[in-house]
C-alpha cells in the first residue's frame, strides 16, 4: 500500500497528482499547513516535517519531482515517463527536476517574505519573484510546443505545471506568460488532476 502525507495545493500535490494520474490505489492523509507544527506526531513519519511525504515499499521519499518519476517506474511501465532509451529522456530529467530546482524554490522565498514574515525582507521577495518569472521565460522557450518534452504528457509535465498552478495562486500573475498559462490549463483539464484537486478538498494553496 501507498501512503500519501500532502498539506492542500502544497508541493506535495505533485505526488497526488501523478498516483491519479496512474491509477494506483493509495491513502491520504490531508494535513493542517504547517504540518511540522500543527500535526502531532507528524515528524515520528518524516523527521523533516514537510510534505510530501510518501510512504512505499517501506522507504520513506520526501522530494516532490523525485515521487512521480519514482512513481512511474517503480509501478509501471507508463508512458508518462520517459525512458532512457529514449532521444527526450535528459530533456525529461532536465525538466522533471527545473519545476522544483529552479521554479518553485524562487517561489518559495517570494512566499516567506510576503506572506508568512512581511516587511522582514519586502525587496527580497520582490527579487525572488523576478526572478521566478525571468526563470519560467526561459523554460518556457526551451519546452515543446504543447508539452514539457517527449511530445506527450509525462510526469516532467506534473512537476512544470505545479510550479504554474503555484505562481497563478500566490499572485505571481503578472511573471506566468500567456503561454504558459495556456499550458496549465490544459494540463487542469486532465481528469487525473481534476480527480486530485477534489480528492484533497477545498483549501487555500500552501507550500
Amino acid at each position: 500500500m501507498i501512503a500519501l502525507y500532502h498539506c492542500r495545493d502544497a508541493r506535495s500535490f505533485r505526488a497526488l497528482w501523478a498516483l491519479e494520474e496512474l491509477g494506483l490505489d493509495y491513502t491520504l492523509d490531508v494535513l493542517p499547513f504547517p504540518p511540522r507544527a500543527r500535526s502531532e506526531g507528524f515528524k515520528d513519519i518524516n523527521p523533516l516535517g514537510t510534505v510530501p511525504a510518501l510512504i512505499a515499499d517501506g522507504h520513506l521519499m520526501t522530494e516532490s519531482a523525485a515521487i512521480p518519476h519514482f512513481l512511474a517506474t517503480r509501478y509501471g511501465p507508463s508512458a508518462l515517463a520517459v525512458a532512457p532509451d529514449e532521444a527526450a529522456y535528459p530533456v525529461y530529467l532536465n525538466f522533471l527536476h527545473m519545476g522544483e530546482a529552479t521554479l518553485t524554490f524562487p517561489q518559495t522565498i517570494y512566499l516567506r517574505y510576503s506572506r508568512f514574515q512581511p516587511g522582514r525582507a519586502d525587496a527580497a521577495a520582490q527579487d525572488y519573484a523576478e526572478w521566478f518569472g525571468s526563470r519560467l521565460r526561459n523554460a518556457e522557450g526551451m519546452m515543446g510546443p504543447e508539452f514539457a518534452c517527449a511530445g506527450r504528457f509525462t510526469m516532467a509535465d506534473i512537476s512544470v505545471g505545479y510550479a504554474v498552478m503555484l505562481a497563478l495562486s500566490i499572485g505571481l500573475d503578472e511573471q506566468v506568460t500567456p503561454g504558459m498559462r495556456l499550458y496549465f490549463e490544459r494540463l487542469s483539464q486532465r481528469d487525473a488532476f481534476m480527480r486530485a484537486k477534489a480528492r484533497q478538498g477545498p483549501g487555500a494553496i500552501a507550500t
